[in-house]
Parts: structure tokens; sequence; C-alpha cells
């Protein structure tokens, strides 16, 4: 796979912050795919006292959700923890196992924001930006942005606003159980977005993708 952008990684908080905002110009909020055969998820993880970073990708079938391939990669941790900045702790590592598979996703889900983030730049419109491969933002909890309350039935979701301006959609997807924030990634409306993870539900809050990626990280049969 070849990437549409490279920087370094091995960067200061100031930098990284410079490189969200050269990188955000470039995110694309309409829809710019085509038909869907695959879509991904990716589940990341951390060992050795947070000193190797883990991801695993899972790919799976669409519309079915059956599992097409998956891989894992680890790699030593570069980056602290600094909220809004996790891309930088993580991407390396699911760059890596993005080039283990053969059959790159239609559609990429990532366990985290989209342009729900302080500067629009979450670690799905990161990894879009770098990949070209649309994504959109999956988080279980609120980064930033305030909503109304979400009617307790599946599929029923309120806009996620910051500052007057609607950057994602809190999404039930199970009646009853918590609410997750869906956010724009990379080359999908948003719109198009809570559908797409709507189509990767099945009874579970998590959408499949997530589910399997975690699955295969975590060696769970």
């Amino acid at each position: 796979m070849r990437l549409q952008f490279e920087h370094l990684w091995d960067v200061s908080p100031q930098q990284a912050r410079d490189i969200q905002l050269k990188l955000r110009d470039s995110v694309e909020l309409s829809d710019q795919y085509g038909e869907i055969h695959h879509v991904a998820g990716v589940d990341v993880g951390f060992e050795a006292n947070n000193t190797i970073t883990r991801a695993a990708i899972a790919v799976l079938r669409f519309p079915s959700l059956e599992l097409a391939e998956h891989a894992i990669a680890r790699l030593p941790t570069t980056f602290p923890y600094i909220p809004g900045y996790l891309s930088f702790r993580e991407i390396p590592a699911v760059l890596a196992a993005l080039a283990r598979i053969k059959q790159l996703p239609d559609i990429l889900l990532c366990d985290g924001q989209g342009i729900a983030h302080p500067r629009r730049f979450g670690i799905a419109c990161h990894l879009g930006v770098l990949t070209g491969l649309p994504a959109i933002g999956v988080a279980k909890s609120r980064l930033i942005g305030t909503h109304k309350l979400v009617p307790h039935e599946k599929g029923k979701s309120v806009p996620l606003v910051d500052q007057e301006e609607v950057i994602g959609a809190v999404l039930r997807t199970r009646q009853n159980v918590k609410p997750l924030y869906i956010s724009p990634g990379h080359k999908v409306s948003l719109a198009s977005a809570v559908k797409l993870v709507m189509q990767c539900v099945t009874r579970y809050r998590l959408p499949e993708t997530t589910r399997w990626a975690h699955r295969i990280a975590s060696n769970v049969p």
C-alpha cells in the first residue's frame, strides 16, 4: 500500500499539532467511495508496560460481515499518551498491520474519532488521509461536543455539535444501551457514516468490524 502522505512519527506534541493542522485540509467530507465489498476494523492495544503497540486489522466481507482476512503488527511505542494525539501513538502499528493484508477494505471503521476532535483531525481522519481509504470514526466515548438526549430505540441518533458546527452523530446501535459517537474521517459524509455503521451492527453495541478486530488482538476463539 502506497501512502498518500508521509511524515515523521517521533515528534514532540507541538510538532504533532502542526502536522494535524497541516493535514486536516486534505480531509474530504463527501462520499467518495464506490460499491462496498469489504469493510475493516482496527483494534489497538499495548503490551509490556505500554512499550509495545499492538494493532489488529480485521477485514470483513460486506454485507455478510464474515471474516475475510486479518493481520497483527507489533511495534515499539514512541509517543506518549496525550488525549487528542492518540493517532501518533497508534497509527504506526496500524499501518504495519495494513501492509500485511492482501485485500484493502473499501471502508475503514476506526475505534476512535473522526472530525469530532478539537482540531477536526482524529485518528480516522489521520489514517484516511495517509492511506487514501474512506474512513469513519466510531468512538465509545465523547471527546468534545454536546448533544441532546438520544432516543432509546435502535438506529436513532442526534447531532453532536461543537461551536455551532455539527461534527458527528450520537447513535443508538442497540435499544437502551449506551450510544456510540460517529464522525466522518475521510471520503465519507456524516449521513453515510451513520448508515454504514448500522449496516455493520448485528445484535451488539459495537459494529462487527470492531468486535472482530478485538477478538483477533485478544486471541479470543
